[in-house]
C-alpha cells in the first residue's frame, strides 16, 4: 500500500513539537488515537536507531520537547531536511503554538513550573522557548495555533489534518475570522470579503451570524457575489488537485471580514458546502463564532424568547 506520493503507509512520520503547555501531549493522544503509534518524549540519541530500523505496520507519531535530556533544535532541522531531500519522504513536522498570554494562564492556571524557568516566574522560561523553537516553527508542515482550541476543537482540527490511511484524499479547512484580531496562522490562502454589503447594518441581521439563511442571502444578494464567489470556487478546482498532486495532504482557505460573524462566515459556509459536493473532505471553522460561544456569561446559557 502506498501514499500519493511513492512512500509507503509504514514510512509515514509525524513529529510533534511547540512551546510547552501548547497542546503536544493532546496532539500525541489523538494521533494514537488516530492510528499512529505514538512516543512522546523519546531521547534525541535514539532517533537514529529508530528511524533506521524495520517499517512499522503503522505510521509513527514522535513527541519532541525542551525537556528532553538531549533536546537539539539543530538535531531536528537536520532530521526535518534531510528527510525532505530524500526520496519518498513521509516526515511531516506538527508544530503546535500558542500566544504568550494564554501561555501565562494555562501555567497560572496548573501552577506547573516552566521547564526552562526554573524558579523564576514562567513567562520567563515561555520567552526563552519560543527564542529557542523560532527555526523550528519557521519550517513547520502543519502550524496550529491552539491559543483558542480547547482540547476537543483541538482534536477535530487534528481528525482534519491527519488520517493514517494513505488513500485519503486531501483534506481542506475552511476558516472564517475577524481581521481585527489577525489574520489566522497557518492559512495558505486568505479572501478578504469586506467589500460585500454588511448586514452589520440591517437591524433585524445584526444579531444573527452567516449560517443564518437570511443573513446568507443578504451576503449573496451583492451584486458583486456571485463572480466572487465564481472565482473563488474556480481558483478550488484548479489549485485543489494540483496540491494533491504535489503530495500535499492538507489545506487550509480564509475568508476575512471585519467582525468574523456575517460575510466571511456565509462565505466559509458556501464554499464547504461547494467542496464537499465536490468529493473533497471538508472540515470547517468559525474562529470569532467559536470564541463567542466560549464568553456566553452562564446564566445567559438556555434563555430563551417566548
Amino acid at each position: 500500500m502506498t501514499k500519493p506520493d511513492g512512500s509507503s503507509r509504514q514510512d509515514r512520520l509525524v513529529l510533534v513539537t511547540g512551546p510547552s503547555g501548547a497542546g503536544r501531549s493532546t496532539a500525541i493522544n489523538v494521533l494514537e488515537d488516530l492510528g499512529f503509534e505514538a512516543i512522546d518524549n523519546m531521547p534525541m540519541r535514539l532517533l537514529p536507531r529508530l528511524l533506521d530500523g524495520d517499517a512499522a505496520d503503522c505510521p509513527l507519531a514522535l513527541g519532541l520537547d525542551v525537556r528532553n535530556r538531549d533536546f537539539s533544535v539543530e538535531a531536528i532541522l537536520d532530521l526535518v531536511r534531510g528527510a525532505r531531500g530524500g526520496p519518498g519522504a513521509g516526515m511531516e513536522l506538527l508544530y503546535l503554538d500558542c500566544s504568550t498570554e494564554v501561555l501565562l494562564r494555562r501555567y497560572s492556571e496548573t501552577r506547573r513550573r516552566h521547564p526552562l524557568a526554573g524558579q523564576a516566574q514562567p513567562l520567563l522560561g515561555i520567552e526563552r522557548e519560543a527564542e529557542l523553537l523560532a527555526p523550528i516553527r519557521a519550517i513547520a508542515d502543519i502550524l496550529i495555533d491552539t491559543s483558542e482550541l480547547s482540547p476537543h476543537d483541538l482534536r477535530d482540527e487534528l481528525q482534519g489534518w491527519f488520517d493514517p490511511d494513505p488513500q485519503s484524499r486531501m483534506a481542506v479547512s475552511i476558516q472564517s475570522f475577524s481581521y481585527k484580531r489577525g489574520v489566522p496562522r497557518g492559512v495558505d490562502m486568505v479572501f478578504d470579503c469586506r467589500f460585500l454589503r454588511n448586514p452589520h447594518w440591517q437591524p433585524e441581521l445584526r444579531a444573527l451570524d452567516g449560517t443564518d439563511a437570511a443573513v446568507a442571502a443578504h451576503v449573496a444578494g451583492d451584486a458583486r457575489f456571485d463572480a466572487f464567489f465564481a472565482k473563488v470556487l474556480d481558483m478550488a478546482d484548479l489549485l485543489l488537485p494540483a496540491y494533491r498532486e504535489e503530495g500535499k495532504t492538507h489545506l487550509t482557505i480564509g475568508f476575512g471580514c471585519t467582525g468574523g460573524q456575517h460575510r466571511s462566515v456565509a462565505l466559509t459556509e458556501g464554499l464547504a458546502n461547494a467542496l464537499a459536493n465536490r468529493g473533497w473532505q471538508v472540515s470547517k471553522r468559525h474562529r470569532e463564532l467559536e470564541r463567542r460561544a466560549r464568553h456566553v456569561p452562564p446564566a445567559s446559557v438556555g434563555v430563551g424568547v417566548s
